[in-house]
C-alpha cells in the first residue's frame, strides 16, 4: 500500500523522474509508478500490447497528472513485472483489480489503450464500485472487427524494420501522421534513467493469445457494453487499422453513458498524435 510519504511525494515529480516501485501482489511483484497531484481520484494506465511503462507518452501522461494522481504499471508478467502473463483478459482484468486494491484504493478512473481497453472495460462491468470513470482508446468490445487479425497486423508493421513497427502500427500514411509519429518516438526516449524491462517474448506470446481469442470471441448483445453504467470517454483515430475504428461506435451505441471522439488522418495511436487534445479531452471529461 503506498505509504503517506509515497503519497505526499506525488506531486514532486514526473513522467521522467518518478521512481519504479514494486508491490506484492499474490505472490508476484508488481512495478509501477505514481506521480501528479497529491489528492483525488486517481488515473489507473493499462497498456497496450506489447508496452512497459516507458511506451507512454509523457505529453498525454504529464498533462493528466497537472489535474490528477496518475499511476503507471505493469501488469503481471509484463515489463519489468514478473509472474506468468494470462493467457485471457478475464484473468489480466482480475490482476489489474488485484493490484489497484492492493495500493489501497477503493475507487479509481481507468485509461485503457488498445488491450488495456479490452482489460478497461472488464474492470468496469464486473467491478463497478471500483471504477469511477472509464477512458477507452484505440480499442474495442469482445469480437470486434480485426482485433483477431493481430498476427496480420503485426506482419505488415515489421515491413520497414523493427525500429519503424510503432509508427506503422499507430500512426496513418500521411506526411502528417507520419512526422507525428516521429515525435512520438522522441518523447519516449526522453526518460533515461531507470528505464524499464523489455516485455519478454513467452508474456509477448501469452497477450497475443488473449487478444486473438477476445477478437474471436462472441458476445451478441453485446452484454458486457450494456453493463457498464459509468461515464465512459471513446476516442480513436479515424483510420485505425489494429483495432477497426468502427468499434468505437459500436461501443458508443451500446454504453449507456458515453461520448466519443474521432480525430481525422489518424490510426491506432490517435491519442500520441494528438496527444494534446486528448488530454484536454481526459482532463475534462473527469472534472465534469
Amino acid at each position: 500500500m503506498e505509504t503517506k510519504e509515497n503519497i505526499l511525494a506525488l506531486g514532486e515529480f514526473t513522467h521522467k523522474t518518478a521512481p519504479t516501485k514494486s508491490i506484492n501482489v499474490n505472490g508476484a511483484d508488481f512495478t509501477y509508478r505514481s506521480f501528479g497531484k497529491k489528492e483525488g481520484i486517481p488515473v489507473i494506465f493499462l497498456q497496450h500490447f506489447t508496452g512497459n511503462m516507458d511506451n507512454w507518452d509523457p505529453e498525454v501522461t504529464n498533462a493528466i497528472a497537472s489535474n490528477y494522481p496518475v499511476i503507471l504499471f505493469n501488469n503481471r508478467g509484463v515489463g519489468s513485472s514478473n509472474g506468468t502473463t494470462p493467457e485471457n483478459v478475464t484473468e489480466m482484468a482480475q490482476d489489474a483489480v488485484d493490484f489497484i486494491r492492493a495500493l489501497g484504493y477503493n475507487k479509481v478512473n481507468i485509461l485503457g489503450f488498445s488491450l488495456g481497453g479490452f482489460i478497461g472495460q472488464e474492470i468496469a462491468a464486473n467491478y463497478p464500485e471500483l471504477v469511477n470513470k472509464l477512458i477507452l482508446a484505440g480499442t474495442g468490445s469482445i469480437g470486434g472487427k480485426a482485433i483477431a487479425q493481430l498476427e496480420s497486423h503485426l506482419e505488415k508493421a515489421f515491413v520497414d524494420g523493427p525500429d519503424r513497427v510503432l509508427i506503422n502500427l499507430f500512426f496513418s500514411k500521411t506526411p502528417s501522421s507520419i512526422k507525428a509519429g516521429e515525435a512520438f518516438l522522441e518523447r519516449l526516449s526522453e526518460r533515461k534513467v531507470d528505464r524499464d524491462s523489455p516485455t519478454s517474448q513467452d508474456t509477448i506470446a501469452s497477450q497475443a493469445k488473449a487478444i486473438i481469442n477476445y477478437g474471436l470471441a462472441t458476445d451478441e448483445n453485446n452484454t458486457q457494453l450494456k453493463a457498464i453504467k459509468q461515464p465512459v470517454l471513446i476516442v480513436n483515430g479515424n483510420q485505425d487499422n489494429m483495432v477497426d475504428s468502427i468499434n468505437s461506435y459500436i461501443m458508443l451505441q451500446n454504453i449507456q453513458n458515453a461520448k466519443l471522439v474521432l480525430w481525422s488522418d489518424s490510426g491506432h495511436g490517435g491519442i500520441f498524435q494528438y496527444s494534446k487534445d486528448f488530454s484536454q479531452e481526459v482532463n475534462s471529461f473527469l472534472l465534469n
